[in-house]
């Protein structure tokens, strides 16, 4: 695969028991990863107690990035000989309530989002108090230690966000939009924080309704109509990244459109030049993973990260980068 532009480390707890390298062309790939999947029959890899994790996230209906979070958390489960529970809900107590129900359920581990963390914080006090082990994914990162999680994996919003604003000043654009499609979610605000720290050029940001694509694509075009000087448009999330491009032509605008998060519309918009860059954070890591550290601390007392976050990204892919992507993106697993 190319080599991408990395701009942190990735610490990572053990190789992943199906290997994403592959065979050199597509159809020899797709076949051996069928040939690892018959071979697995579904199978666990470790005789270890069939313990139950809950993931709870603060994902909305239909956002095709937690499917890839949930898809590597069931790999995980699956070689790892877990039960594993999924549950989510985008607003924040009722998040909460969901991983108060998995302490009454007394599981062995939780795996929890912080989007919204001061209204999470009593609930992990009472997994703490409980015993139960917990590791936060994706957001959250400050918080995690504080109330008590084992460990963070995901990346460091800040920091993709100055990659951002890095690689707008390479490609030379002065005025940028961030869009952020969920209010109160200390991540997104991180994010367009970084750009503004890097970014050589103007930077604002743009709140829209995320639950209503109609609703942020007439946003987003009534701004661009508005406002010519805009050159760059950064969305916090891929299913946006398509709502921004069909805004852009609405309002003829000839702003670069890029977006945080990978998938297979994102590829292709990479591809045919639709889109600019998009930021990979490596979802399905995530899941994999806290999976795997929640086990691996269950059977034999590790922890990964030494007191800090396990960082999973940011990666900045661009056209170069996204064919070599594309069967990944296709497959869920990118």
């Amino acid at each position: 695969m190319a080599r991408f532009r990395t701009w942190v480390g990735i610490a990572l707890a053990g190789a992943l028991s199906l290997s994403l390298a592959g065979c050199s062309s597509t159809g020899g790939k797709r076949a051996e990863d069928a040939r690892k999947a018959a071979a697995a029959q579904g199978k666990a890899a470790v005789n270890t107690p069939r313990w139950t994790f809950a993931m709870i996230t603060h994902s909305g209906d239909g956002d095709t990035f937690w499917d890839i979070v949930q898809s590597g958390a069931e790999q995980a489960a699956v070689k790892d000989n877990i039960n594993f529970l999924y549950s989510h809900d985008d607003e924040a107590q009722q998040q909460a309530q969901l991983v108060d129900a998995a302490v009454d359920k007394k599981v062995d581990g939780i795996i929890v989002t912080l989007a919204k963390p001061d209204a999470m914080k009593s609930a992990l006090d009472r997994a703490r108090k409980a015993g139960i082990p917990v590791v936060t994914v994706n957001s959250g990162s400050q918080e995690s230690k504080e109330f008590g999680a084992l460990t963070h994996i995901g990346q460091d919003e800040t920091i993709a966000g100055e990659a951002v604003g890095e690689e707008l000043n390479a490609r030379g654009r002065g005025q940028a939009l961030c869009v952020l499609h969920e209010q109160g979610n200390v991540g997104h605000e991180q994010r367009c924080d970084g750009v503004e720290k890097t970014f050589d050029g103007k930077v604002e940001r743009l709140y829209v309704n995320g639950t209503s694509m109609p609703d942020v694509q007439s946003a987003l075009e009534a701004k661009l109509q508005t406002d010519k000087a805009v050159d760059a448009v950064v969305t916090l999330g891929a299913p946006y990244a398509d709502t921004a491009v069909k805004a852009k032509q609405g309002a003829g605008s000839k702003a670069e459109i890029d977006t945080f998060d990978l998938n297979a519309k994102v590829a292709a918009g990479l591809q045919d030049g639709t889109l600019g860059f998009a930021v990979d954070q490596q979802p399905y890591l995530q899941g994999y993973e806290a999976v795997d550290l929640l086990w691996l601390y269950k059977y034999n007392a590790d922890v990964l990260g030494g007191g800090r976050p396990v960082l999973t990204g940011p990666q900045i892919i661009t056209k170069d980068d996204a064919a070599e992507l594309a069967d990944y993106t296709e497959r869920g697993t990118r």
